[in-house]
């Protein structure tokens, strides 16, 4: 794929919506959420729930989810838990108007269920632990518990997912 968000640019934003009009703006969400410090990238993900979460799933929504998995599986992401958390609240949402842009919201969620598998089991390597210092190595250890966990809930939420818009998976 070559860099993180490599093919964002391949999205027509300018023709999608979501809450608040043109989704020409997400490109630059996403980019603030993998590249910005830790208030800039929360903000970003703050603001990108508001606009393509809650409260109902748009177009934009069913375009940005790839990217989102792109982020949460990028470990230099600083809040990949967040970015699990959003996943998640978008698989929660629905748009009564479109249920079209509901299931492909949701379709493309549930696609990204091998990447949450592999964050719920994944562990730091104990070489890169030993080469940090005491106060970096437990945030670094806090950062990816975080991580682990909202994973875990992911996981459920989509093995549990049922809503008008999806039909049930055959099993």
């Amino acid at each position: 794929m070559g860099t993180v968000l490599g093919e964002m640019r391949n999205v027509p934003w300018h023709e999608l919506q979501h809450a608040y009009g043109s989704a020409s703006q997400v490109p630059g969400m996403l980019s603030r959420i993998a590249w910005g410090d830790g208030p800039t990238a929360e903000d970003a993900l703050s603001d990108l729930g508001q606009w393509i979460a809650a409260p109902a799933v748009f177009d934009a929504t069913v375009a940005a989810v790839p990217f989102l998995w792109e982020l949460a599986a990028t470990e230099t992401v600083r809040d990949r838990a967040g970015v699990l958390e959003l996943l998640a609240a978008i698989l929660a949402s629905g748009h009564d108007l479109h249920p079209e842009w509901t299931r492909a919201a949701h379709d493309a969620v549930v696609a990204g269920r091998p990447t949450a598998a592999r964050l719920a089991a994944d562990a730091s390597s104990p070489e890169a632990e030993a080469q940090t210092h005491a106060p970096a190595r437990a945030q670094a250890q806090a950062r990816q518990q975080a991580v682990r966990d909202a994973a875990v809930r992911l996981l459920a939420a989509i093995d549990g997912h049922t809503c008008t818009a999806c039909p049930p998976q055959a099993v």
